[in-house]
């Protein structure tokens, strides 16, 4: 990146709003939650205010409020993941991280084709269908090394009805041709993180490696829209600095994309510091977020960026993912982990050989079983949209005039069926079952609920991957 590329991270500007936020009377605090309601979004400046709230009753509003935003928009389903670890190769000394390239306690690995069929064959026969691929940033791995990974990915089919119909990337950053690359080979969303918006403490947690440019990384997202990318995804690594910073540093990034690209992140990522393996940052963090301004951090996010994906990782307690669910996160992962090999050799499931420590270990079946008896929410593989265009661009004018749940409520039905006929516990069926009885029986749209019950009959007779 030229030296002379601007930084729209304007931290002055950030101030500014942090400081006018402290001073905000609770009758403005109560005006902006009325707003946000309208599904809107928040200014950054709002965000600060409700951010720095001090007032339980107010905070209670957030929460209201963005349960009420998540369910105007996102119904009652939710999206499942799992994060497959590729390399754990590192030239970065990333003082956070596992993989920092000085950390001689971590056993490094790099998958082969053979590895790679191995972990998504486990993924498969256990039922994910959506999956993040992670890797390490090394010189040795270029994009063209990481497409062929995606295409080995894609090509693997399990003996149940199992194939990966989703690949989206968390790599290094790359120049436009390499991010073309990618495209090519069907990736679905780039996700990148700037882990801190403060580049005093970005230049301290990076001394070493390209993630040293602070603006390289920033222009991340640029670039592979400029490639073709139309679904990005950005995120802040919180307790690196100040969280009402980082918040606002994600705002203002969104809406630098939104301006320049005409479309805003698909998703935002909000990932805590967690123990890492030779890491004493990672096991003390400079700057701590209690469970509930982490609570309010997920709300404000819900309210500010209302048609943005909220991922939540297996990084949190199963109690407080239960808990975040009710305040906007729709993205889930789960039975993660995060070691290359881990899936299919279930040995490397250890918190010492990890990138960081999870927080919530159940499998997949619990997780599903948890949420459908505990929420009554809907889990959701769909990948529809991806594959007939409706991305980018696209997916945002749909889901702002609220259309895009006549596709998601019934795709995510028609994908819940699949994982319950194929893969789910005895008691989860049971229960999935029940809950898309009900689901149907309150279906608003007969024609839609006609062309439903007659796809339901064809998954039951073998047929698989239908949608609208």
């Amino acid at each position: 990146m030229k030296k002379s590329t601007p930084n729209f991270i304007d931290e002055q500007q950030i101030w500014q709003d942090i400081e006018a936020g402290k001073t905000a009377s609770s009758k403005h605090a109560l005006h902006i939650i009325e707003k946000a309601k309208t599904c809107t979004g928040l200014l950054p400046k709002e965000a600060a205010i409700l951010l720095q709230n001090t007032d339980r009753d107010i905070d209670a509003a957030i929460f209201d409020a963005a349960l009420h935003v998540k369910k105007r928009i996102y119904g009652n389903r939710f999206v499942l993941f799992a994060p497959l670890y590729i390399t754990n190769e590192c030239s970065n000394q990333c003082r956070y991280c596992g993989f920092n390239a000085k950390n001689k306690e971590l056993i490094r690995k790099t998958l082969s084709k053979e590895d790679i069929r191995r972990e998504v064959e486990a993924l498969e026969n256990i039922g994910h269908k959506r999956l993040l691929l992670v890797y390490g940033e090394h010189p040795k791995f270029g994009a063209q090394w990481i497409a062929e990974t995606v295409h080995t990915v894609y090509a693997v089919t399990s003996q149940k009805s199992g194939e990966i119909r989703r690949v989206n990337i968390n790599c290094a950053p790359l120049d436009v041709e390499g991010f073309r690359l990618l495209h090519e080979a069907g990736i679905g969303t780039y996700q990148c993180f700037q882990e801190t918006y403060h580049q005093e403490t970005y230049a301290a947690m990076h001394p070493a490696g390209r993630k040293q440019d602070y603006l390289w990384r920033l222009y991340a997202l640029h670039r592979a829209q400029e490639a073709g990318i139309d679904d990005v995804a950005l995120g802040a690594l919180f307790g690196l600095f100040d969280s009402t910073f980082e918040v606002l540093g994600l705002l203002y990034h969104a809406a630098q994309l939104e301006k320049d690209f005409g479309v805003g992140p698909h998703t935002i990522s909000f990932p805590r510091l967690e123990p890492a393996l030779g890491s004493d940052i990672a096991f003390h963090p400079p700057h701590p977020v209690s469970d509930h301004q982490f609570k309010k951090i997920v709300a404000v996010l819900r309210l500010a960026v209302p048609y943005t994906g909220l991922i939540l990782t297996t990084r949190e307690r199963a109690e407080l993912r239960k808990e975040l669910l009710e305040v906007g996160v729709s993205q889930l992962s789960a039975g993660s982990r995060t070691y290359p090999g881990a899936y299919s050799d279930p040995e490397y499931n250890r918190p010492e050989v990890q990138q960081f420590c999870i927080g919530d270990n159940r499998s997949l079946d619990e997780v599903i079983g948890a949420i459908v008896r505990e929420h009554g929410y809907i889990p959701s593989w769909c990948t529809a949209c991806y594959r007939l265009g409706r991305t980018g661009e696209h997916f945002m004018a749909l889901a702002k005039k609220g259309f895009i749940q006549d596709f998601c409520r019934p795709n995510a039905m028609l994908t819940f069926k699949e994982y319950l006929l194929d893969y789910a516990s005895p008691a989860t069926r049971q229960a999935g079952e029940t809950l898309l009885a009900q689901e149907l029986e309150n279906y608003p749209d007969s024609h839609r609920k006609a062309a439903l019950l007659q796809r339901f009959t064809r998954l039951e007779a073998g047929e698989r991957d239908l949608y609208f």
